[in-house]
């Protein structure tokens, strides 16, 4: 790897030459612009706006805008005079807990090698304190004609040297806040946490950058002549979600299926995903069904209860006379007469012609009965 900086770590006394290289590279595909008419490139040129004429990298320099547009010429001779201690030092300035350092103030990633072999010794012992002490180191540097802030800590055998943006340089997050005062419910809250226990975790390894391979395809398939068809475009919703809780458990039950698939593809049956739990929405019409009923009793007490009009009703009907339950009982007898002999079945005919006699003499003594507690009242 191409070295971008030399210097040296200062550590208390101790300075250990090092080397700075990038720790990332970009694989993004990149597109020059072109004439559509003829394919032919186009190229920025660097023009003066008083003369207007090309001028080559030897005759530009650097100024300063003033806030009236005043240019100041700022030479490297005058920036070299600037007591600038970090020129070509990773001067560190205090050691503390990796989590006291915001991911926002993350910026570039470099690795620090040692830089000949006196300095093996001194690098491997500032790394193994910083392995020991759990802890990073903080540091200042320059690079690029600016002095800049950056973190060092331990990857694998390497120190790597993450540069961070100054703390005034971090935007405050407030105005990037939603507006109003949203709430969110328990059971809207216990679907997100079953939709993240789904997905899980996963092998950053494993991840990659679907849009460059697709863009990969796309030139290849054009370079060799081929017609490339549009893809169908997928349906994203607009970003609006008409039913957030719906919306949740439809994604849960999703990542499910697709968690067990990949379970079943690897001979692994359980996936280890969360259970579902609909959230049960009340019916307007369903709270509006308990009525109240008012009635009054034989005793002529005023009753209020809260059900249906047909559970009061089947509450206060009167119950069964001794006719109906006879009447019930011929039925069950009729019913069962189809299993009965011929001799069995005159029997029960004339049994029955019989008790409609006495039924139809004896009703006068019934209604006698019936007026009998009347008359008590009247003559108390």
């Amino acid at each position: 790897m191409r070295s971008i900086w030399n210097g040296a770590i200062s550590f208390g006394l101790v300075s250990i030459p090092v080397k700075l290289v990038n720790a990332t590279e970009n694989h993004s595909i990149s597109f020059r612009q072109i004439h559509l008419a003829d394919g032919g490139r186009i190229r920025y040129r660097k023009v003066c706006e008083l003369d207007e004429e090309e001028v080559s990298g030897g005759e530009i320099g650097k100024a300063y805008e003033d806030a009236d547009g005043t240019m100041i010429p700022i030479t490297d001779e005058d920036l070299a005079q600037l007591p600038l201690p970090t020129a070509k030092t990773i001067e560190i300035v205090a050691f503390v807990p990796a989590d006291r350092i915001d991911p926002l103030q993350m910026d570039a990633a470099y690795y620090l090698t040692a830089n000949g072999v006196p300095a093996a010794k001194p690098y491997t012992l500032l790394r193994e304190a910083l392995t020991r002490s759990d802890r990073v180191a903080v540091a200042k540097y320059a690079l690029r004609g600016r002095e800049r802030l950056g973190m060092l800590r331990v990857v694998d055998d390497v120190i790597a040297m993450h540069g961070l943006l100054w703390p005034d340089e971090i935007r405050a997050p407030k105005e990037a806040a939603p507006d109003g005062d949203v709430t969110v419910r328990d059971a809207e809250l216990d679907l997100a946490d079953a939709l993240m226990d789904t997905l899980g975790e996963v092998d950053m390894d494993s991840l990659h950058d679907d849009y460059r391979e697709a863009v990969e395809e796309l030139v290849a398939a054009k370079a060799a002549g081929e017609i490339v068809l549009p893809a169908e475009p997928e349906d994203t919703g607009d970003g609006k979600v008409i039913d957030l809780v719906a919306a949740l458990e439809n994604s849960v039950r999703a990542a499910r299926k697709t968690r067990d698939a990949e379970g079943a593809g690897d001979g692994d049956g359980d996936s280890g995903t969360a259970d579902v739990h609909p959230i049960k929405k009340t019916s307007p019409k369903t709270s509006r069904t308990a009525k109240k009923t008012t009635h009054r009793t034989p005793t002529g007490k005023t009753v209020t209860r809260s059900g249906s009009s047909t559970s009061t009703a089947k509450k206060s009907a009167p119950k069964a006379t001794g006719a109906k339950k006879s009447t019930s009982t011929a039925k069950k007898s009729a019913g069962s007469a189809g299993s009965r002999t011929p001799a069995e079945k005159t029997a029960t005919k004339t049994a029955t012609t019989t008790a409609k006699k006495k039924r139809t003499s004896a009703s006068g003594g019934t209604t006698a009965k019936k007026t009998a507690p009347s008359r008590k009242r009247t003559s108390a």
